[in-house]
């Protein structure tokens, strides 16, 4: 499996997050060999901290609006994700 799937920084979001969700269904199923289960739990999780990534790039972009004193938006700032 991991020797003909791109690389996992490759990926977009969408496509890693479908790919780690068949890689826990495969293991869930659990009829998958002993080495294979390593193999892909290994692109799991390879995966996961690729999802985890782009998921806090995105959040960075985000823009929360800033309301003036008259009710109308007076600009944005950084969103405070702490």
């Amino acid at each position: 499996m991991a020797d003909t799937a791109p690389p996992v920084t490759t990926l977009t979001f969408e496509q890693a997050l479908r790919e780690l969700e068949g890689i826990v269904q495969r293991l869930e199923q659990g009829q998958v060999p002993l080495e294979e289960s390593i193999s892909i739990y290994e692109r799991g999780d390879a995966l996961r901290n690729h999802c985890d990534t782009l998921l806090k790039a995105a959040e960075a972009k985000v823009e929360k609006i800033r309301v003036g004193g008259d009710g109308r938006a007076a600009g944005t700032e950084p969103l405070d994700v702490t």
